[in-house]
């Protein structure tokens, strides 16, 4: 018998959803860094095992949203609760229960799906706090089961798994056995960019950039891909700060998306990078679907 379905992995930003979803799928298939919201679509990674395939939807961290991309955001979160077989409550270990899991809480009342606390980061707690932890957030939700994990050190996930196909009814494989993830290539590749800009600016730059794919084109009878991205950003100021100091940063930005692009995809890329100022982008209906922020319904 073979199972297939989705599974959905809500929290609020910074629990560790999308290192999860890498983890368990041995896929880059969302970046990861220490800011919040860096997770801004719903991105599918698909796990496909000896008798089964789950496809997990790693989503946006739930926040109160300021602009119409966290109202995007947001939106992208809650619709990933539909037609899913199993729901992935996940918080982090280290923090007692707050407004976040309290309305996630409240929205995850009228769901048939299973639901699952999962509790990360228990590697850095010592063990009566993560009893602690686990009476804490046990009382938020009538959670049908509940995980202690650490998906950066690899700490039971495999029990997850297992558990998780329980739960998973028989199905037909949605996705061949090689693929990964739903995303189209560009996408991945501008988010490689966005993150290591992510890794390299502070304050409020990383919230202030979205990354474009402007030409993707691959040379005839060469392995070799000319990218031309566009950087987006609201203030001229931010402007200067990503292009740096002679256009040190920039270049800096460049070479490891570069390297990154060129270990994923095997070929050799010439990567042409620009940075443009659009502002209050992230209020813009248009310039958002523009760049792939659309909403199914």
């Amino acid at each position: 018998m073979f199972k297939s379905g989705f599974v959905s992995v809500i929290g609020r930003s910074n629990v560790g959803k999308s290192t999860l979803v890498n983890a368990l799928t041995g896929f880059k298939a969302a970046i990861v860094s220490d800011k919040p919201q860096t997770t801004r679509n719903r991105i599918m990674a698909v796990l496909t095992r000896d008798n089964s395939q789950l496809i997990f939807l790693d989503t946006p961290g739930m926040h109160k949203p300021k602009n119409r991309l966290g109202s995007y955001m947001v939106w992208s979160a809650k619709s990933s609760l539909k037609d899913v077989e199993v729901v992935l409550f996940m918080v982090d270990g280290g923090s007692p229960p707050g407004g976040a899991e309290y309305y996630l809480a409240e929205l995850l009342q009228g769901i048939k799906a299973p639901v699952f606390l999962v509790i990360n980061k228990v590697d850095l707690l010592k063990g009566e706090k993560v009893a602690r932890r686990l009476e804490q957030y046990e009382k938020l939700f009538p959670f049908t089961r509940s995980f202690t994990i650490s998906a950066l050190k690899g700490m039971n996930l495999e029990d997850l798994v297992q558990d998780v196909e329980e739960y998973i009814p028989e199905g037909p494989m949605y996705f061949p056995p090689g693929m990964v993830t739903d995303q189209p290539e560009s996408f991945v590749i501008s988010e490689i960019v966005r993150e290591k800009i992510m890794a390299l600016t502070r304050e409020e730059i990383p919230f202030s950039v979205a990354v474009e794919v402007e030409d993707y084109r691959k040379r005839e009878n060469q392995d070799v891909l000319d990218l031309r991205m566009t950087i987006y950003v609201e203030k001229n100021s931010q402007k200067g700060i990503i292009i740096g100091k002679e256009g040190g940063l920039l270049k800096e930005i460049g070479t490891r998306a570069r390297q990154e692009i060129e270990a994923l995809l095997g070929l050799k890329i010439y990567l042409d990078l620009w940075v443009k100022v659009k502002p209050d982008w992230r209020d813009k209906e248009g310039f958002l679907q523009q760049i792939g922020y659309r909403r199914d319904t």
